[in-house]
């Protein structure tokens, strides 16, 4: 399964917690713009009154001309043409072409209109370095005003006017999305989760009823045999079933325990052959490291299937499990022989198998490696583990 695991930074990492559906709500977002429009004015007026030392009502016209001026060319472009940017691919090129453009001659425009009311209301600036600016510019025409020459010479300083806002827009939408695509992807993985755990359990409830079964047959062998082994036998059972029922039910369990399991098992089924069968399990697991988690139950339909189609050949009749821990590595394998008139196909590819194979997939994703082989005289199965 693949999960969004990309690193990112403490900073990015606050950002994609947010929760901005929950605090953004339309009153905040009104109090915000208010507040951010309030602090660039107040950084224009400063401009005017400290740096051009305009009187304080000279820099107030003036701000609330730059203002208006960028409040109208940013709710014009966000609020107007970007939404219709993506109705239409075509019209959504075309807007982005002539976006910036269009806002520098919307702010001429506005600014021109703002300075031809001021001049007809008597207003105009009677000092300083912008001395008779509303009248110099009223006492154009708007075809002046607008004119290429105009809109050329004014062009950065038109950009430079309104750009903060649109940068702090900008900025704010993308964090907005980064957020909003982050928490797409958790809801994705987590429901991912959900699935894999349901699957796992599902997998495992298809697995004990094959354990139940053939265990309960092996139980009613040795009773109608009178074996003195059936009392530990059901003994063994009793703890094989309730390791297979309750504490496989975890995704993952200490291997002391899963061996213990797979001993108790295969001494089960071994006292079903006689001793001329050659029936080995080796198990070279330091004692130190069996504290390793595992999943459960990922060998056993190899064991299972090893008594269930193995011992029966007319040669040789072997079943040979061997199982060791290197390096982090849970190494498994299992040979048996077969009966030359048995095919392989309902073995290697039985529901069990695929199982098994599903579980690894889901579990241990590019950190397993499983072989199967169906040779001249035997079934071959070898599976490693990356525990790490």
């Amino acid at each position: 399964m693949n999960q969004p695991s990309q690193s990112v930074t403490p900073f990015l990492e606050k950002i994609s917690k947010l929760d901005f559906d929950r605090y953004y709500t339309p009153v905040i977002r009104i109090i915000c713009h208010i507040v951010v429009w309030m602090f660039f004015s107040v950084l224009l007026f400063l401009n005017y009154r400290v740096e051009l030392h305009l009187p304080f009502d000279s820099s107030f016209l003036l701000t609330a001309r730059g203002t208006v001026n960028n409040m109208v060319v940013f709710y014009l472009f966000f609020y107007g043409i970007v939404p219709k940017m993506f109705k239409s691919n075509t019209l959504g090129v075309v807007l982005l072409l002539i976006g910036l453009p269009l806002c520098v001659y919307i702010w001429l425009s506005v600014n021109y209109l703002q300075l031809l009311a001021m001049h007809s209301l008597g207003i105009d600036i009677h000092s300083g370095p912008l001395k008779n600016v509303v009248s110099k510019n009223a006492s154009q025409t708007f075809a002046k005003a607008l004119s290429f020459e105009n809109v050329f010479g004014n062009a950065m300083l038109v950009i430079y006017s309104f750009s903060p806002t649109f940068v702090i827009k900008i900025i704010f939408d993308i964090t907005r999305l980064f957020n909003r695509t982050i928490y797409f992807q958790r809801q994705t993985s987590e429901l991912q989760l959900q699935n894999l755990s349901i699957e796992k359990d599902f997998l495992k409830a298809q697995l004990n009823p094959h354990f139940l079964f053939n265990t309960m047959n092996n139980l009613y062998g040795l009773v109608v045999k009178r074996d003195p082994a059936a009392p530990d036998t059901v003994i063994s059972i009793s703890d094989l079933m309730a390791y297979t029922l309750y504490e496989s039910n975890t995704e993952k369990v200490s291997m002391e325990k899963e061996l213990e399991f797979i001993r108790n098992y295969f001494s089960l089924e071994k006292m079903r052959y006689s001793a001329d069968k050659d029936i080995q399990l080796n198990i070279d697991v330091p004692h130190e490291v069996q504290h390793i988690l595992i999943a459960p139950l990922l060998t056993f339909t190899f064991i299972e299937n090893g008594f269930k189609y193995g011992l029966k050949s007319n040669g040789q009749n072997f079943l040979k499990v061997h199982i060791r821990f290197v390096e982090n590595i849970f190494y498994f394998s299992i040979e048996n022989d077969k009966d030359a008139k048995t095919t392989g196909s309902h073995i290697l590819g039985g529901i069990g198998i695929k199982n098994i194979k599903k579980r690894l997939d889901l579990l241990y994703p590019d950190q397993h490696q499983l072989t199967i082989e169906d040779r001249e005289t035997s079934y071959f199965v070898s599976l490693s583990i990356n525990l790490t």
